[in-house]
């Protein structure tokens, strides 16, 4: 399925569209294409601030359109410039629940030109359901948004 999609995600990134049309038509793709997929979001760098900025998404909406830098999940990610997989949300101590409905999540960190930019952020309602495919599929992704980001 994963596998399936590479070929949709290089055509929606090298489209003309503006950069957060193409986000938010990735975020889309991916929540509807991946049973798994329940919120599907980009979190930025906030200019020089040292906390993420809730980019396109698709999934219910969230109160955390700011994340400080080191807090919850995603704000570790942009610390630690490491993919952060949670099997089980209850299990983290430093977890910023988005939804009583969210049993994991997968966090992998956006970089352009070797700088950690940013992330994408995938919430399931699942419980484990992630596997070292969603992590390499996960980078594939990241990667081709680099391109255009960077360009």
């Amino acid at each position: 399925m994963l596998e399936l999609l590479r070929s949709k995600i290089t055509a929606i990134t090298t489209s003309a569209k503006e950069t957060d049309a193409k986000l938010q038509e990735i975020c889309d793709l991916l929540k509807e294409s991946v049973a798994h997929y329940d919120w599907v979001g980009f979190y930025f760098r906030n200019g020089t601030k040292e906390e993420l900025k809730l980019g396109p998404y698709a999934g219910a909406p969230t109160d955390h359109t700011i994340i400080p830098f080191g807090k919850g999940i995603c704000g570790q990610v942009a610390v630690s410039n490491k993919n952060f997989v949670v099997p089980d949300v209850q299990a983290q101590d430093n977890y910023i629940a988005c939804s009583i409905t969210v049993k994991s999540e997968i966090v992998v960190p956006l970089f352009v030109k070797g700088k950690n930019i940013g992330q994408i952020d995938i919430d399931s309602n699942t419980p484990d359901p992630f596997t070292e495919k969603d992590e390499r599929f996960l980078e594939f992704v990241n990667e081709e948004v680099a391109k255009f980001i960077e360009a």
